[in-house]
């Protein structure tokens, strides 16, 4: 992959883990970090919880070994599909299972 590429996936995860409004998980992050003994008081989704490409757009990197929360999270989809001779854009959103992690779960 090269460096563009990279840099705007990673533009893109730390966008979408900020801007989605969805409290969908939180129960799932509270606990999965819980269980790994981090207090819950230290658990702040879309502050100190992200993916490993949102972590990387923060100048941040996920230490080897560690393991996150899995998480599910809608991702944009869309296909060109023709009708009658008229083409139209078919668009939705697909659920699609990503993991987060921790602030303390990484390095600068």
């Amino acid at each position: 992959m090269d460096s563009m590429n990279q840099k705007a996936i990673q533009q893109q995860a730390l966008s979408n883990a900020r801007n989605n409004a969805s409290m969908a998980n939180y129960a799932a992050i509270f606990e999965g970090f819980a269980a790994k003994g981090i207090p819950a008081d230290q658990i702040e989704p879309r502050v100190n919880v992200f993916t490993f490409h949102a972590w990387k757009a923060l100048g941040r990197s996920v230490r080897k070994g560690e393991h996150g929360v899995k998480v599910c999270t809608y991702v944009p989809m869309d296909k060109v599909v023709e009708e009658n001779g008229e083409r139209k854009v078919e668009a939705w959103r697909a659920p699609r299972m990503t993991t987060v992690f921790h602030i303390s779960q990484t390095d600068t």
